[in-house]
């Protein structure tokens, strides 16, 4: 498992990606156990980044009105040990604090478990709005070199979340997720009916889509239905709507031209001079959003280590 990190100036060809499908268990501690069996896992079948689902550190169906930032810290700084053990880079959504305030992010880990990037949920649903604050950025960050993006469950509506970050220079979109609907409509959504391979089209960019699984509880269910997606659309992995899993794929670069997201920082000329002019807003404020939560992240970690 002592495997090197990659030169982070080399330009890979190749990112070997996992997706893991998840049944919650009913406490942190649970959900800890399940990521790091999981991440073993992938990296023993190769895999250099692992994607969970959103809220993987606590489960959807929370009372996320009665987290404590001490116990949500620890929970993360777990994950990072994990990462730093196995080298590997962890994906992994989680509520988190900044503050007072409480959002619903995925944290990014790198191979020496730092941690390297945060993407707080810009749009949320009714269920969050009562617990979480809504984020004020977009996603960019970087693999091994390899640049991406990441948006969370309901947020694949929003094109424009993945456009501009794919325009900014993306090649993989993260998608964790967490089903919560009626039987009947988690049953629809299997095969990928669920508008995800057209996200990865329309950017010419691979995605990675890691969902729960199963009952949620109080009638909610799970579709599962984790996918990792091609540029052309089509899926190269494409889980059940029964059983935990992990998907393990090696992506050619080469095929994450980005072409339609590059056509359009070109024409209609209107058009795409206010997308030029959004990219640097865009890395500045992922940049400044991600100091926050490095920020905090490493001063409590310091601060728990004797």
């Amino acid at each position: 498992m002592n495997r090197s990190p990659k030169v982070a100036n080399s330009k890979p060809k190749r990112l070997r990606v996992a997706a893991v499908q998840m049944i919650f268990a009913d406490s942190i501690a649970g959900n800890l156990e399940k990521i790091e069996r999981a991440a073993i896992k992938a990296v023993a079948d190769g895999a250099d980044a692992v994607l969970f689902p959103e809220c993987a550190t606590t489960g959807y169906a929370c009372d996320f009105g009665a987290l404590k930032p001490a116990v949500l810290r620890q929970s993360l700084h777990s994950v990072a040990a994990v990462a730093a053990r196995l080298r590997v880079n962890l994906l992994v959504g989680s509520p988190i604090f900044a503050g007072r305030k409480l959002y619903n992010a995925l944290v990014v880990f790198d191979r020496c478990g730092r941690l390297v990037h945060a993407y707080a949920k810009c749009q949320l649903v009714d269920a969050d709005r009562q617990w979480f604050t809504p984020g004020n950025s977009l996603s960019l960050f970087s693999l091994d070199g390899v640049p991406a993006t990441a948006i969370i469950c309901h947020e694949r509506r929003y094109p424009e979340l993945v456009r501009l970050p794919v325009m900014a220079g993306a090649q993989i979109v993260f998608h964790p997720n967490a089903g919560m609907d009626a039987l009947p409509v988690s049953r629809a959504k299997r095969h990928g009916r669920d508008g995800i391979p057209v996200r990865a089209f329309e950017n010419a960019v691979y995605y990675v889509f890691a969902n729960s699984v199963g009952p949620q509880g109080d009638g909610k269910w799970s579709a599962g239905d984790s996918k990792i997606v091609a540029p052309d659309g089509s899926f190269l992995q494409l889980a059940d709507n029964r059983r935990e899993g992990v998907l393990v794929e090696s992506l050619d670069l080469s095929r994450a031209t980005r072409k339609y997201a590059l056509d359009g920082l070109k024409s209609p000329r209107f058009l795409a001079s206010h997308w030029r002019r959004m990219i640097p807003e865009l890395r500045r404020r992922v940049r400044e959003t991600d100091l926050i939560f490095q920020h905090r992240f490493n001063s409590t970690r310091s601060a728990s280590v004797p």
